[in-house]
């Protein structure tokens, strides 16, 4: 079962003259532990759901940057890594902030990764299904993909996304930045440009706050012009009037300033609004932002407002809900840009 995935973490070894280097090159695989399958679409399907009080939240940074820092789009530029840690033997890493509140407990959490394998030079995708991540105040630990790997190569680009199941490690762990290095990811130039980047999903409980319906629903599907539409059922629950609610989006290889791409919720059969706030148009929603709300939302290093072709974006869900729901559906389609559709969150307070 998918929701039954087990973490796949190993404690990388310290070298037992020095408690300094943590090597972090790309570790070799074990006979025990077989790589997932990987597909060129990967259906989304429901990854976790549950009825709690509570709500979930996520932390998310990219991994690639532009060389000169200046570029607006991720088409044709120059491409390096971001590598914010201080080991010398990691070729990127990124750090955010899982804002879990005080006295929840975090009751299921999954971390994403994905991005381009051609850019400039082309990488293998043996290791696709290896990150390294350090919990705050904590060493890299390697993670394996305990799924499905979705991987496709069209348009110009070699794309790909995984995942692993996290709960116990995010559950243990204290407050503050978590550490992804090492995503697959290649850099250099090309004419779709290079992207990368990371998202760690985090369901938790806590009696004081109201009681909701999460979800989270995840594949591996592309859209744009010639890919047509996407449309995801999320939820079949009738909604009263002015319910609160959240939506996360997380996407591949949007660019910022080209237009006719958009995220829409349906919430009955004659009803769709299509998501915006002041980071994201409706006509260009995937547009290279880490957005919670139309704002930043949560401590990152670095904190670059321009992502270059990451999205991971958690929407207000207030408006598309103001008049209440039978259903909730998400539509995504892309005019101009084939965009990667990699996963979806949803809270929604059972009552008003």
């Amino acid at each position: 079962m998918r929701n039954s995935a087990v973490l796949a973490v190993r404690r990388s070894v310290l070298c037992a003259l020095s408690c300094a280097a943590l090597s972090a090159a790309p570790p070799v695989a074990s006979a025990a532990a077989p790589q997932p399958r990987e597909a060129s679409r990967v259906p989304f399907t429901a990854r976790h759901q549950a009825v709690q009080h509570g709500g979930i939240v996520r932390a998310a940074n990219a991994s690639a940057k532009g060389v000169r820092g200046t570029e607006s789009v991720n088409d044709g530029a120059a491409i390096a890594y971001v590598d914010v840690d201080s080991d010398p033997d990691t070729y990127n890493s990124s750090r955010a902030e899982l804002a879990v509140p005080a006295g929840a407990r975090v009751s299921w959490a999954r971390l994403y990764w994905g991005g381009n394998l051609r850019v400039g030079e082309q990488k293998p995708p043996k290791d696709n299904g290896r990150v390294l991540i350090a919990e705050p105040g904590g060493q890299y630990k390697e993670l394996l993909a305990d799924t499905l790997i979705g991987h496709r190569t069209a348009d110009g680009a070699d794309a790909f996304q995984a995942s692993a199941d996290v709960t116990e490690l995010v559950r243990s762990s204290r407050s503050g930045q978590w550490t992804v290095a090492q995503i697959n990811v290649a850099m250099g130039r090309s004419a779709v440009g290079g992207w990368g980047g990371w998202t760690l999903v985090a369901a938790y409980e806590k009696a004081s706050e109201p009681l909701r319906r999460i979800g989270v629903w995840d594949g591996f599907e592309t859209v744009g012009p010639r890919s047509g539409d996407l449309r995801v059922p999320l939820d079949g629950n009738r909604y009263g009037k002015a319910t609160g609610g959240r939506l996360g989006m997380i996407a591949y290889d949007g660019d910022r300033g080209t237009s006719g791409d958009y995220l829409a919720v349906e919430t009955r059969r004659s009803k769709s609004t299509r998501l915006s706030d002041s980071a994201n148009s409706a006509n260009d929603v995937m547009n290279s932002s880490i957005t919670e709300f139309g704002t930043g939302g949560t401590v990152r290093s670095p904190d670059r407002t321009n992502t270059l072709g990451y999205d991971s974006d958690v929407f207000d869900l207030r408006g598309a809900l103001r008049d209440g729901a039978d259903r909730v559906h998400v539509r995504t389609g892309s005019r101009k840009d084939t965009v990667w559709l990699g996963a979806l969150f949803f809270q929604a307070d059972v009552r008003p």
